[in-house]
């Protein structure tokens, strides 16, 4: 058979690490990650070999009340075994991060999977509010990979200079940064792309902020 789609062939990579097949795929070898990892239910799009998806809910007790109460929060899935699972999220770009002994605020909906070597926790932005749409996000600590995805070919600000951004657009941010809620002066100003933009994420101090070219995949028609 001979085709350009022969092209895509298997990556082979290193055991236990989270590499991309493509930009629009991630592939995790099991071996070496501890016999376990973490990933978005749902997002497994093949395996191979002995694998095991286990249903995790929030990830535990406590969580799984903040998720309840914030909206935040992801529905996760234990992946274990030995081979090689293959995970995208609605054919949304893929990028690992490599966190060493730092952390990360990351959207809930952008999280892919991470490596259970990661602690995780679900936070307020400082001002949020119920009239701001409440905005709690998720924070990655210590050492280990952690895959997010983003729906429109992100940039990656430096913020050294106080940076605006819209609440749907972040993708994530530096633990590092002061966040906060920010309201515009007009209640039906429209400074952005779509109706939630009288209030911004405002972060200061010195680090990053991805900010994606979109506000998200827009909701299903209704029937």
């Amino acid at each position: 058979m001979r085709s350009s789609l022969l092209d895509h062939a298997e990556r082979s990579v290193e055991p236990g690490s989270f590499q991309l097949q493509n930009d629009r795929m991630l592939k995790v070898d099991l071996r070496g990650t501890g016999g376990f990892f973490f990933a978005k239910q749902g997002s497994m799009v093949a395996y191979q070999g002995d694998v095991d998806f286990a249903y995790e809910g929030s990830g535990g007790l406590g969580k799984m009340f903040k998720k309840a109460f914030t909206g935040e929060g992801m529905s996760l899935m234990k992946v274990s075994g030995s081979g090689d699972v293959f995970l995208a999220q609605e054919a949304d770009q893929v990028f690992v991060l490599h966190l060493e002994d730092e952390g990360v605020t990351v959207n809930g909906a952008n999280v892919l999977a991470f490596e259970s070597s990661l602690t995780w926790d679900i936070n307020r932005v400082e001002g949020a509010s119920m009239l701001s749409g409440g905005l709690f996000n998720t924070t990655f600590t210590g050492t280990g990979a952690l895959a997010v995805t983003a729906f429109g070919t992100p940039v990656v600000l430096d913020v050294d200079v106080p940076t605006f951004v819209d609440m749907q657009a972040a993708v994530l941010w530096s633990t590092s940064l002061q966040s906060s809620i920010r309201k515009t002066a007009k209640l039906a100003a429209a400074i952005g792309r779509g109706s939630g933009e009288a209030y911004q994420l405002a972060l200061s101090g010195q680090g990053i902020v991805v900010v994606q070219a979109s506000e998200g995949h827009p909701p299903p028609a209704q029937k």
